[in-house]
């Protein structure tokens, strides 16, 4: 399995098992993925946690597979999950990968894990809802400098923004991760599902703005030759030659 599933004294884990690809999602992970996170949570479930094996987090969609499995829906599971998310970050949290974690209710990570959105440098851009995560999180000078520049961010830069919860040194992780964990699981479950609901809610006021014709601009990024020389040049670890095409 891509993706584990393991639940203990009210605590489910959601990790991430491809370590190889640096947990880099394939069709088959994100299928997975929308599983774990598509039902309903167990009676005695009050939060869960969605980590990366080995030494990453998630490197992104895998782009060297066949990508025939939306994503948005996948990331739409789990920010809307009834119960609270934790998302434990070491390693590198990268397009894709970044934003799972900021999906997620809470993001604890290591001060030397590595944020991006490299999108920009591969062709490419976010659809309406990924940006509109980035926007909320982030803000405005938040998000035009992990979109626009396309340059990770560290964990310490991710905090000071405020798009992170918490950030400790790789071997004070655990403990940080326990702190918010142990404190979601002593807290009242009926509490923690009307104000994550409540938040959601109050969240998608975006959602309504008429964005056909930014959806057409992404589109036509997406479809250009520039998209398929950038995500070429990604594979073979060069730069790429963009034309504006």
């Amino acid at each position: 399995m891509l993706i584990e599933v393991q639940s203990k004294d009210g605590v489910r884990t959601v990790t991430m098992n491809r370590p190889e690809k640096r947990n880099a999602m394939s069709d088959e992970m994100l299928e997975q993925l929308q599983a774990a996170f598509g039902d309903a949570p167990a009676e005695d479930e009050r939060v869960s946690v969605l980590r990366g094996a080995g030494s990453s987090f998630c490197a992104g969609r895998d782009i060297g597979a066949s990508m025939n499995v939306p994503i948005e829906p996948v990331f739409h599971a789990v920010e809307s999950y009834p119960l609270p998310v934790v998302a434990v970050v070491q390693g590198n949290a990268i397009a894709g990968g970044c934003e799972i974690a900021l999906h997620c209710d809470f993001v604890v990570a290591t001060i030397d894990a590595r944020f991006g959105m490299s999108l920009a440098q591969i062709g490419l851009a976010p659809s309406w809802f990924l940006a509109k995560k980035l926007l909320e999180v982030a803000g405005p000078v938040g998000a035009r400098e992990i979109l626009l520049l396309g340059d990770p961010l560290s964990a310490s830069k991710m905090h000071a923004l405020g798009m992170i919860s918490r950030i400790a040194p790789a071997a004070e992780l655990e403990d940080a991760v326990g702190l918010i964990v142990q404190r979601l699981v002593q807290n009242a479950p009926l509490s923690l599902r009307a104000m994550k609901a409540l938040l959601l809610r109050e969240m998608t006021f975006r959602d309504g703005i008429e964005h056909g014709d930014v959806d057409s601009l992404v589109a036509a990024a997406s479809g250009s030759e520039d998209a398929k020389e950038g995500m070429k040049a990604r594979l073979e670890k060069r730069a790429p030659r963009f034309t504006g095409n």
